[in-house]
């Protein structure tokens, strides 16, 4: 009589979004190398990736920060409002404590940066998928070390003021007045101790917080 055939792992369902081809094709072609890890579905911006996130239902959902048309904290923070039960890896170049805060507020399990070998990444999914936390251990000392002193509304403000909108063009996209544009952005520029507008949005973006 034949022994039993071993039970086979569970595959560990995975969608990713990188917005550079290249860089999409190797982080996938790395993981669907597990034999328990299957990559579903690949998206080349932030809304291409919230479509398939919400079209496969995947356990894991990796994502870059900057990328077109949604961030991958924009996709993380709707996944979460939605109460999707996609747990959220951040993997990114980006070393600083203030993507790494918005990335957990926003419901993100993982927060990972790109130089990581290979073998960490897929251990990080199957432990995330686990309903573990892994963050990288350099970044997690720095987190809460200077927080956020910018709101939702004075962030976005911003963003877009450094992007060269001007007042009336922000007040157009956010369906809100000059006036109150120009308040938002007085007090951002106040908080973070600039002299301007692209100051502000200089020092904002270089801690993170933008």
């Amino acid at each position: 009589m034949n022994p039993p055939a071993k039970e086979s792992r569970k595959m560990i369902r995975v969608v990713i979004a990188e917005d550079q081809s290249m860089v999409l094709g190797a982080l996938a072609a790395l993981l669907e190398i597990e034999g328990d890890i299957s990559v579903v579905a690949r998206a080349k911006n932030g809304k291409e990736a919230l479509q398939a996130v919400l079209t496969q239902k995947p356990d894991v959902f990796i994502t870059d920060i900057e990328m077109p048309e949604m961030t991958g904290l924009d996709v993380a923070a709707e996944l979460r409002r939605r109460h999707l039960a996609t747990r959220v890896i951040i993997l990114t170049t980006f070393a600083r404590a203030g993507y790494l805060r918005r990335a957990l507020e926003a419901g993100a399990s993982g927060y990972l940066l790109k130089d990581m070998r290979a073998e960490q990444l897929a251990d990080a999914v199957r432990r995330v998928q686990q309903g573990l936390r892994v963050i990288d251990p350099e970044l997690a000392t720095e987190a809460w070390a200077e927080p956020d002193p910018l709101t939702d509304r004075e962030r976005q403000v911003l963003r877009l003021a450094g992007d060269g909108l001007s007042s009336g063009d922000i007040a157009a996209d956010l369906s809100l007045s000059e006036g109150t544009v120009r308040n938002y952005l007085s007090e951002a520029i106040s908080k973070l101790g600039a002299s301007n507008r692209v100051e502000a949005a200089r020092l904002a973006r270089t801690k993170g917080w933008l």
